[in-house]
């Protein structure tokens, strides 16, 4: 994982406090990943999902997860404790979703609107100027790029969004991913042409 950011200084002196039973340590930790965590949550959060959940809600249950699965993690350190907790979240953020589909299978889907991670990814592409006219037609270009990328699979556009949204090096996408780095790399292209395609057909792209 030559690609994969380290713990820093501070989080790596907490992990040593608690492997060594100190629990204040574990709530200094907590504390210090919760913010990454909330924004990490907020832009993924399905909209049906966030109706009746807020994303604080989801932080609480992954960092509960942690500490269940704290002991295991200072044993094998599989990764960077920062990746682990988001990998946490990301996994509980993948069960609702689950448990949300369940429940619909037999209801008409829903329409909606675009969700956060894709108004996050139609960002890059636009290049809007300062008048009020060029304003508007900036606000509807990213409607309509969004609603594009709300088209692809779920796994397009969360590739798309950690590797073209959040920057993160494909090692660290193969960790969250569960996949090799290299597959999060053919992953990655794969998505990106399928995104240039739909903002094709969209008029969106020459």
């Amino acid at each position: 994982m030559r690609e994969v950011k380290p713990d820093s200084a501070q989080t790596c002196g907490l992990l040593e406090r608690i492997s060594r039973g100190d629990s204040q340590a574990l709530e200094q930790l907590l504390a210090r990943c919760r913010p990454d965590l909330q924004a990490f949550v907020e832009v993924r959060l399905d909209p049906r999902l966030a109706a009746r959940m807020d994303p604080s809600d989801v932080v609480q249950e992954a960092q509960l997860e942690v500490v269940r699965r704290m002991e295991d993690f200072l044993r094998r350190r599989p990764m960077p404790f920062h990746l682990w907790v988001r990998k946490t979240a990301y996994e509980r953020l993948l069960d609702l979703r689950r448990h949300h589909h369940r429940a619909r299978r037999s209801v008409e889907r829903e329409s909606v609107l675009p969700d956060r991670s894709s108004l996050l990814l139609s960002r890059p592409l636009l290049a809007g100027g300062s008048s009020p006219s060029e304003k508007l037609q900036a606000r509807e270009r990213t409607e309509r790029i969004a609603r594009a990328v709300h088209g692809l699979t779920e796994i397009d556009r969360e590739v798309l969004l950690m590797r073209h949204g959040e920057g993160l090096p494909f090692d660290e996408i193969g960790c969250l991913l569960d996949i090799e780095s290299t597959a999060a790399r053919k992953r990655f292209g794969r998505a990106l042409i399928r995104l240039q395609k739909a903002l094709s057909e969209q008029g969106l792209m020459e």
